[in-house]
């Protein structure tokens, strides 16, 4: 339904990832088996770090904490995929839809946040290895953590405020698979125009500066790495710090594409992009950190055998 008048809308219409009814099946299909995928590496992840005493570390808390969030933030995205084609009902009140942006919001802050603070560990763990117990203990650890998921639900409410000030709408069809800033924009009838420069200036503060304190650690990181003696030395201290730089450099290159240019003009591929940052970065999470990580493969192991001994 097009709204003829600029009006306050009751509720939006979720256009989707696409339209045609040929692709829904296949997109449902394909949607559900990722979702599956995502929250099954999660949970391992999650589990082995709960379960498996040699794990109890900072950066495998830190990455415990980060499995939740990527849990969270796919089922806030996707469900309305799924749950379109099971009801077949596209349609996301008002509410709702301010709701799902900010915990997708806050969620997506978070994800920085931790991944900023897995960086000073590894800060720790490589330019000052003889004082990191003593520096990373389980206090700072837990400070850190809660400070993540404080600032996380603070840094997300000036975007609520920029669409709460949005007072009517073109039309209620959200060319979108989910509830975000930038195509709301699109659909406001009101003058944007101060508004797309805030949300650029709040993106590049939400963004930015973790990626800026994590590009600090690296520098210090990779400055303490080049100082070492014997290549085999150097190559140990690049492998423990080889899984967070990859999940680094895949979420910040779809993130900085997705949000520091809010134009109207690529919308398409913003949801091209959103789609690979909602969907691949946390699936590929849980595989980036099992496949290049020996600990993790080890717990893996070791958890098998325990349940083989005790189940068989």
């Amino acid at each position: 339904m097009i709204l003829k008048n600029y009006t306050i809308v009751e509720y939006f219409i979720i256009k989707g990832i696409s339209d045609a009814p040929e692709l829904q099946t296949t997109i449902f299909i394909l949607v559900l088996l990722i979702y599956l995928l995502t929250l099954g590496g999660n949970m391992i992840i999650l589990l082995l770090v709960c379960l498996d005493h040699k794990l109890h570390t900072p950066m495998y808390f830190f990455l415990a904490n980060l499995s939740v969030l990527d849990t969270f933030s796919t089922t806030v995205t996707l469900h309305n995929i799924l749950a379109t084609f099971i009801t077949g009902d596209n349609t996301i009140s008002y509410a709702g839809c301010i709701c799902e942006m900010y915990f997708f919001g806050f969620l997506i802050c978070d994800e920085l946040l931790f991944l900023t603070a897995m960086s000073y560990d590894r800060y720790v763990a490589i330019c000052n290895p003889l004082k990191y117990h003593m520096v990373m203990n389980s206090r700072l650890c837990i400070v850190l953590a809660i400070s993540c998921w404080l600032l996380g639900m603070i840094e997300v409410i000036p975007y609520i405020i920029l669409l709460l000030g949005f007072t009517c709408y073109k039309s209620n069809v959200i060319n979108h698979f989910f509830c975000d800033l930038v195509p709301l924009m699109i659909l406001s009838c009101n003058d944007t125009t101060a508004n797309e420069a805030d949300s650029c200036w709040l993106s590049m503060t939400r963004h930015l500066n973790p990626l800026l304190l994590t590009t600090v650690s690296y520098v210090f990181i990779i400055n303490s790495i080049l100082k070492i003696q014997t290549s085999s030395g150097r190559r140990k201290a690049f492998y423990t710090c080889s899984s967070h730089l990859t999940v680094i450099i895949i979420l910040y290159t779809t993130l900085v594409s997705q949000y520091l240019s809010p134009s109207s003009n690529d919308l398409e591929y913003k949801k091209l992009l959103s789609l690979f940052n909602m969907v691949a970065v946390p699936m590929l999470n849980p595989l980036i950190y099992s496949l290049k990580n020996r600990d993790v493969k080890l717990a893996l192991r070791r958890q098998i055998k325990f349940l083989e001994r005790h189940v068989m």
